[in-house]
């Protein structure tokens, strides 16, 4: 049976493309599918066949500033900050969304808060998609940001214990108030407040996450609400540059995250690493130039001085045809990147500068994937010793691809959303 399907992303693309694939899936089936995104892609995503229009422009002044901060404890306050300050302008937008199409089903972004808000007040059927790994709390898992690997028995559960009471308990002082104030006035009083973080993300009845074991830990209390579909990833279809079809080496790609956070640096310093190395290096930088004006912003390919011949740097090129070719990866630590790199099987560096990255690079090295180097050691030196390290780690690799294709991907994902629709 055909339903409306009302999705609504977050202003990142890092966001919006893994989000993609199902929403095709679900066009697939028959389902009328409406969009809100990036003013940006809203061709690009009618192109696929998707009733998109754009989120609220002022969504995309309030920028991330969490890369500023000098702590964990203080970058999850700031992504606090960005979350409710947008949140009072992506409710009304997700609001004023659901009167115009009347959707059967919603699906937000986990970013968008005043948005989840919404759909949570409206009482119809609607899940969460989150592409990265949320901020939940899991037996046996450390508490989310600082990147702590699981530690068993008594002096792991004390561990963790102290660091959540200081990490997250310390944010949650300051989150809850605001967030409590943004659902009563959201929900004209109707939603009743929550005590913790966790409740807030799961207020959902369903979330879709995009990973799978043994990438991710295993989380036996995340059922049945939590699902995990592994990797889900989209690009847009371009052709083959030349330059990459002519490549004779193997490839190193180098990513930087679509949301601006300062991380230059790796690429300056993958570049002086491996120039003199049988690699063609393959870096990009997609939030150069991004963002409202007056702020702090690289200047695409101009900021990275003395490129080398073995060595291109783009604002975008699709990463998959890169990776087809790569022998490893450099990430920032992105959700996105790192696991297109897995999914394919390819290694990865990761070097974290913050927000999630933190723990993707502990899950990288817990599943034997790859290499975390801290950008506080980050030299060419380093960096070099690195690369050498992970490429003896693609059996890790393989063995998460083999597990984000046997999660379901898009299929599961669209799966599970008809389920919640049936009940």
């Amino acid at each position: 049976m055909m339903s409306i399907v009302l999705a609504y992303s977050s202003p990142a693309i890092g966001h919006l493309f893994p989000m993609v694939p199902l929403l095709l899936e679900l066009k697939s089936r028959g389902h009328e599918v409406h969009l809100r995104t990036l003013p940006k892609q809203v061709q690009t995503m009618r192109d696929l066949g998707f009733h998109a229009e754009a989120v609220d422009e002022r969504l995309l002044e309030i920028e991330a500033r969490d890369y500023l901060t000098k702590s964990t404890k203080d970058a999850l306050a700031s992504s606090v900050d960005t979350f409710t300050s947008r949140a009072r302008f992506d409710a009304p937008d997700f609001r004023a969304a659901m009167d115009d199409v009347g959707p059967d089903l919603a699906l937000v972004d986990i970013n968008s808060w005043g948005a989840r808000i919404v759909a949570e007040h409206s009482g119809l059927p609607w899940a969460t998609f989150s592409p990265y790994t949320p901020p939940l709390q899991s037996k046996g898992t450390p508490p989310f940001g600082p990147g702590l690997l699981p530690m068993p028995g008594l002096l792991g559960s004390a561990r963790d214990a102290v660091v959540r009471r200081m990490v997250i308990g310390a944010v949650e002082k300051l989150m809850m108030p605001g967030m409590n104030r943004l659902r009563a006035e959201v929900s004209g009083g109707q939603l009743p407040p929550v005590r913790t973080a966790d409740a807030f993300f799961r207020t959902a009845p369903l979330m879709l996450v995009t990973t799978a074991e043994p990438f991710e830990y295993a989380h036996p209390d995340w059922a049945p609400g939590i699902r995990m579909i592994g990797s889900v990833t989209w690009e847009p279809p371009v052709s083959t540059p030349p330059w990459l079809e002519g490549m004779q080496n193997p490839a190193v790609l180098v990513t930087t995250s679509s949301e601006y956070q300062a991380d230059e640096n790796l690429v300056r310093t993958a570049l002086e690493a491996l120039a003199k190395e049988p690699y063609t290096v393959v870096a990009t930088l997609p939030a150069a130039n991004a963002g409202s004006a007056g702020a702090t912003r690289a200047s695409g390919t101009n900021a990275i001085h003395a490129i080398p011949d073995n060595a291109r740097v783009e604002h975008f090129v699709p990463h998959s045809l890169v990776l087809d070719r790569a022998a490893v990866a450099i990430t920032h630590g992105g959700m996105g990147s790192t696991q297109k790199a897995l999914a394919k099987g390819v290694p990865v560096v990761v070097v974290p500068f913050g927000r999630d990255q933190h723990e993707v690079a502990a899950r990288v090295l817990a599943a034997d994937a790859g290499v975390r180097l801290s950008p506080r050691k980050l030299t060419p030196d380093s960096l070099r010793e690195a690369v050498e390290k992970a490429r003896d780690k693609a059996e890790g690799a393989r063995r998460v691809a083999a597990g984000y294709a046997a999660a379901g991907g898009a299929v599961a994902g669209a799966d599970a959303l008809e389920e919640l629709l049936s009940r």
